[in-house]
């Protein structure tokens, strides 16, 4: 199970507000940021809107079937990875949904266990990696874990310090905005203000600027996950 302080984003698209709830009660306590909505239209806009790590869509969705949220989805370019869930199993569902892009499928009822299970392999993927260790010069992450080392030597970090270096380490190199981390560190409702950002990257600096690696800001655009050149 996933440590409590992971805080990849998931979208739960399912009309079954018991189930829903099941699924964000074991998923926030697997450490997730775990956004729900109750019918396809809404799970269209959200993933229109919003960046996420992985959704998990039912196919019998009111308002909108899963078939066309996904259909749509992966007509707008997107690689998310997409756990289908349905009441039936039949074969033909089941090869409609893989064609149009999914990337894993469950019938109901299901085991949670395996369900989160499945959510960790599709998250990794996601990434490009079958491992969960991220790795950045000295620096290595392990994101099931949740422990970072540099030089073998761990590296104690609050949870959000933790996710806040997950995201920089994803986009190593590349220019990410302090909209982009608020985007990535809240669950809908949950509010992590711009200056909370400033000061969760100036604790993260104290504690791995000890090795050649650095935050660079890019005053008004964001920060930045470098290597510091020998």
């Amino acid at each position: 199970m996933a440590s409590a302080e992971t805080r990849m984003r998931i979208l739960i698209a399912e009309d079954d507000q018991v189930l829903a709830d099941g699924l964000l009660r074991s998923l926030r306590a697997s450490g997730y940021a775990v956004d729900q909505v109750g019918n396809g239209s809404e799970a269209d806009a959200a993933l229109a809107l919003h960046e996420f790590d992985l959704v998990i869509l039912d196919l019998g969705l009111p308002r909108m079937h899963g078939l066309d949220v996904l259909r749509k989805l992966r007509a707008r370019g997107s690689s998310m990875p997409v756990l289908i869930l349905t009441a039936g199993d039949s074969i033909e569902q089941r090869v409609k949904g893989l064609d149009l892009g999914a990337d894993d499928y469950m019938a109901k009822p299901f085991s949670l266990q395996e369900l989160e299970a499945r959510v960790r392999a599709l998250t990794r993927r996601g990434l490009g990696t079958a491992s969960s260790i991220i790795k950045h010069g000295p620096m290595n992450f392990d994101a099931t874990g949740r422990v970072a080392y540099i030089n073998d030597v761990m590296i104690e970090l609050s949870a959000r310090e933790l996710s806040l270096l997950e995201v920089l380490l994803q986009r190593a190199g590349r220019l990410v905005s302090k909209d982009q981390l608020v985007e990535r560190l809240c669950e809908w409702g949950e509010e992590v203000s711009n200056n909370a950002i400033e000061v969760y990257i100036h604790r993260l600096r104290k504690k791995i600027e000890q090795g050649p690696i650095r935050i660079a800001t890019v005053r008004g655009l964001g920060y930045c996950l470098e290597k510091i050149p020998n």
